[in-house]
């Protein structure tokens, strides 16, 4: 941990030496700065909120790491300081500046944290009092029973999670309450280990009032792309039938479009080598056999992975989108030992 930061949870007044040390910090990323709106003349000043916001959060994110992520709070100082921290400070002024409730769509690939850092941020704004709802594009698939229909009329679609798999309209009746301020709000919730991990609905959740929604999943905002970009794309789509299945599985996006028009704004969690998430999916399944739980074979695990990329290739879906300046508002790229590399708005790419 930075000695400057470890003097932050140390000291009621900060001093000169952390004042230092933290503004130089802050500012040596200009990329990562003008994402969060951090400038030399307000520097100061967001530092100050930011150190405050820490000491106050602390116990409950301690608390969080401890039971949800099982990881010692210090291990997870540095990060909640660097982005989640200033990440909950933009979304709350950006809720603020909207006057109404906030849909922040966040999209990341298998293995990104996208989940862990929902979690993170809705902690971090219930305690500055926004009322803020958690949602995975998990909690809208069809139910068990629709979903087997649906592969007796495409056996290709051997798991859910690619388009065509959800209840669009139950998503787009969700969000337009949000919108509109309805309360209270039915929120959908999915149990994936039903029916022996195929999943299926689990029971609803009320919630009253939402000033800011958190709607991650793994291709939230995606959109259709050119289909002439199968004729050549990567592995693992590799044969004919591979292209047909990528292709249909592009047209099923085009139904998605109207949920991803109700987003204010979309954070993308970019691996900068899409090939780690299968790194990722490995060490997760081995440490859940090492905990005495059911895990996948490394066969297993490559074939599942290579059935999403086959699904949305990363290359071709999420590269471009990333690259959009009016679709996109803020890049966290994640390398594959899981640290975060260049953060950036697309003004500022």
């Amino acid at each position: 941990m930075n000695t400057w930061l470890s003097e932050i949870l140390t000291t009621d007044i900060a001093t000169e030496t952390w004042q230092h040390k933290a503004k130089e910090a802050a500012l040596a990323d200009t990329f990562k700065a003008q994402a969060f709106g951090i400038t030399p003349e307000n520097v100061d000043e967001a530092l100050q909120t930011r150190s405050q916001l820490l000491k106050s959060v602390l116990p409950a994110f301690s608390e969080f790491c401890q039971t949800t992520l099982q990881v010692q709070p210090q291990q997870m100082l540095h990060i909640l300081w660097d982005l989640w921290l200033p990440l909950a400070i933009k979304i709350a002024s950006q809720h603020q500046k909207l006057g109404n409730p906030l849909i922040q769509g966040i999209l990341g690939v298998q293995g990104t944290g996208k989940t862990t850092m929902s979690k993170a941020l809705t902690l971090i704004l219930q305690h500055l009092g926004y009322r803020t709802l958690n949602l995975s594009l998990d909690d809208l698939y069809k139910t068990y029973s629709d979903r087997l229909v649906l592969t007796q009329q495409d056996p290709r679609l051997i798991w859910r999670g690619p388009p065509g798999t959800h209840d669009i309209d139950l998503g787009l009746n969700l969000l337009d309450q949000i919108h509109q301020s309805h309360s209270p709000i039915i929120v959908p919730r999915f149990d994936k280990s039903a029916y022996n991990g195929a999943g299926d609905r689990t029971t609803s959740e009320i919630f009253s009032g939402v000033d800011i929604l958190l709607f991650e999943g793994w291709f939230v905002g995606v959109r259709p792309i050119d289909p002439k970009a199968f004729d050549s794309a990567p592995p693992p789509i590799l044969t004919d039938d591979d292209r047909q299945f990528a292709r249909e599985i592009n047209r099923q996006l085009q139904n998605y479009l109207p949920l991803w028009e109700r987003l204010d704004s979309l954070i993308v969690l970019y691996p900068t080598d899409y090939r780690c998430s299968l790194t990722w999916r490995k060490q997760a399944e081995q440490q859940m056999i090492a905990a005495g739980k059911s895990g996948m074979s490394e066969s297993e695990i490559e074939q599942f992975v290579n059935y999403f990329w086959r699904s949305l290739h990363p290359e071709l879906f999420i590269k471009p989108l990333v690259k959009s300046s009016n679709l996109v508002d803020l890049v966290i790229e994640i390398n594959c030992d899981r640290s975060f590399g260049k953060i950036y708005s697309n003004s500022t790419s």
